[in-house]
């Protein structure tokens, strides 16, 4: 399943396009030196898939917790159906119940020290940015985590996170380089198309978590029990 985070990344990087958009095309690069100003993208970006890496941490114990009490069925059939109805139901639903209230003020501090950061020109302040853009409320990201917690690992929940940053970084690179590469009217029209990718990817956690014996989309109940140590008899 961790291929569904980088699709999902590359189908959601449009969206970030319009939420963190401005940020990029904000990133005190050198854009008279193209060498230097490559190294200076790929830092922040750095700092992106760091922030991803760690919440992925976070989440895998998670799983790996839901995984190691024989939940794990459960556990992605339930995460399939939360990224399902996060996607479906309206923004305006979802913004009557504000999740991120009681941590306002850590927010509201990332987004302060972000700024500053704007004013330095060096590697620091760039994989800073990067850091902190990472850890905004951002409901694309809420969706991965969804995925990494199903991971039933820590080290898969990292991967899962990360290989979701990477699949945001090409266009979200490219919008660095071209700020018009990517009009409102495109952008709208692929902001239609990730609701289904969402629903797509959490229908993939619901037919693992049914086991069906269907090779590589929903492996039989027996094949879903790892244990660590060789059964020998």
């Amino acid at each position: 399943m961790l291929y569904t985070a980088f699709i999902f990344g590359l189908i959601s990087s449009f969206h970030c396009v319009g939420m963190c958009g401005p940020i990029a095309m904000m990133l005190p690069v050198d854009h008279q030196n193209s060498t230097k100003k490559a190294f200076q993208v790929a830092t922040y970006h750095l700092g992106r898939l760091t922030a991803y890496g760690s919440i992925g941490l976070i989440f895998g114990a998670l799983g790996k917790g839901f995984f190691m009490a024989g939940m794990q069925q459960q556990l992605s059939i339930v995460v399939g159906v939360l990224m399902i109805v996060f996607i479906l139901v309206p923004e305006r639903k979802l913004a009557q119940y504000n999740f991120s209230k009681p941590i306002y003020k850590v927010i509201s501090k990332v987004k302060a020290a972000l700024g500053k950061q704007f004013k330095n020109k060096s590697y620091k302040s760039l994989f800073t940015i990067g850091l902190l853009n990472g850890f905004l409320p951002c409901g694309m990201v809420y969706v991965a985590l969804f995925g990494a917690i199903a991971m039933q690992s820590v080290t898969y929940g990292v991967f899962y996170m990360l290989l979701f940053g990477l699949g945001t970084m090409p266009l979200m690179s490219v919008v660095i380089y071209v700020n018009s590469f990517v009009t409102p009217s495109f952008r709208n029209k692929i902001q239609h198309v990730i609701p289904y990718v969402a629903v797509f990817i959490g229908c993939l956690f619901i037919l693992r978590g049914l086991g069906l014996g269907i090779p590589y989309v929903s492996p039989s109940t027996m094949s879903l029990f790892v244990s660590e140590g060789a059964d020998c008899f």
